[in-house]
């Protein structure tokens, strides 16, 4: 695959990853819909927090889509994946559906950041 093609492809990823975080989690969160309540406090949060976990998830996918802060915003945003995943784990919620699912965003975010960084390429590279 060409350079050209793979940051662009890294770029719809990247992209895919973003909206799905901002539109599917943040947005409920930032409006204070009942989805977003609800959930949070059938996973054991106050309400209090679902307001400032929103802030927190659109400033990380901010850095992330930032070229100069990519690297930043996505290690940022997997460690808020991992209290996702933390929560779900207590919770006791299926793992496949939802324990792994940060995993599967986490994995999703990575792969469209490496195929849009050449540095990053550089710094982890395909052996084969």
């Amino acid at each position: 695959m060409s350079n050209g093609m793979m940051v662009t492809t890294g770029w719809v990823l990247s992209g895919l990853f973003a909206a799905f975080l901002l539109v599917a989690s943040a947005a409920p969160k930032l409006v204070g819909a009942s989805v977003a309540t609800d959930s949070m406090t059938q996973l054991g949060w106050p309400q209090g927090h679902t307001l400032m976990i929103g802030l927190i998830e659109v400033a990380c996918v901010l850095l992330y889509l930032w070229p100069r802060t990519s690297v930043l915003g996505a290690v940022l945003a997997m460690g808020l994946l991992g209290g996702a995943m933390a929560t779900q784990l207590r919770v006791g919620n299926p793992l496949f559906s939802h324990v792994l699912f940060s995993v599967y965003l986490g994995l999703f975010m990575w792969g469209g950041l490496w195929l849009r960084d050449p540095a990053l390429r550089a710094l982890f590279p395909l052996r084969g």
